[in-house]
């Protein structure tokens, strides 16, 4: 990335946040708005009928998720988890691979109606791939947030994908924040 002014990266960050790319499950494109208008009720629905959110993410989008589940928890008063506590975490890895860790805890505690999360710059990490997979598996409904390629496998597996159009890391886990505060904020109290 070349080296930005403070106010040339606001701008940079701006435009790709506004540009955010939305589908749903059958790949239909969304505006924003409509995307954002979706998760909410998607949230909120989950908040209403006492099922959980399950966020997982790796490096700055466990950050993302472990913030967002801070808001849930704390703001919202809707159940959440994340699978980022460390012995369960590095037990997963060291027994069965990295590709796992966040696949066994959704296979143990993802149930029918619960609703997964998911927060990947690349879209393409396996253990996310994975994750979704075993939510799926589980019948839960899936929101991925991701960035880089436009063809990353979480942007084509969700039942709603938000895709942010950048190969640099600051922007897209800048937008991924910025996004999982306004859906947290949007869930209906």
């Amino acid at each position: 990335m070349p080296q930005e002014n403070v106010v040339e990266f606001f701008q940079t960050l701006s435009n790709l946040m506004l540009s955010i790319e939305v589908t749903d499950a059958s790949g239909k494109a969304l505006s924003l708005a409509e995307g954002g208008e979706q998760a909410s009720e998607m949230l909120t629905e989950v908040k209403r009928s006492g099922h959980k959110i399950m966020l997982v993410g790796n490096g700055g989008s466990s950050a993302i998720v472990s913030h967002a589940h801070n808001d849930l928890c704390k703001s919202v008063g809707v159940r959440a988890m994340v699978f980022n506590e460390q012995p369960l975490l590095t037990a997963y890895a060291n027994d069965d691979g990295y590709g796992s860790v966040f696949e066994q805890p959704i296979g143990m505690w993802g149930e029918h109606g619960d609703l997964l999360l998911t927060v990947s710059s690349s879209g393409k990490s396996e253990n996310i791939v994975r994750a979704i997979q075993a939510a799926k598996g589980k019948d839960c409904q899936v929101i991925t947030l991701s960035g880089f390629s436009p063809e990353n496998p979480s942007r084509q597996m969700g039942d709603l994908n938000f895709y942010v159009n950048s190969n640099i890391f600051g922007y897209v886990e800048s937008a991924h924040a910025s996004l999982a505060h306004y859906i947290t904020n949007s869930v209906k109290v």
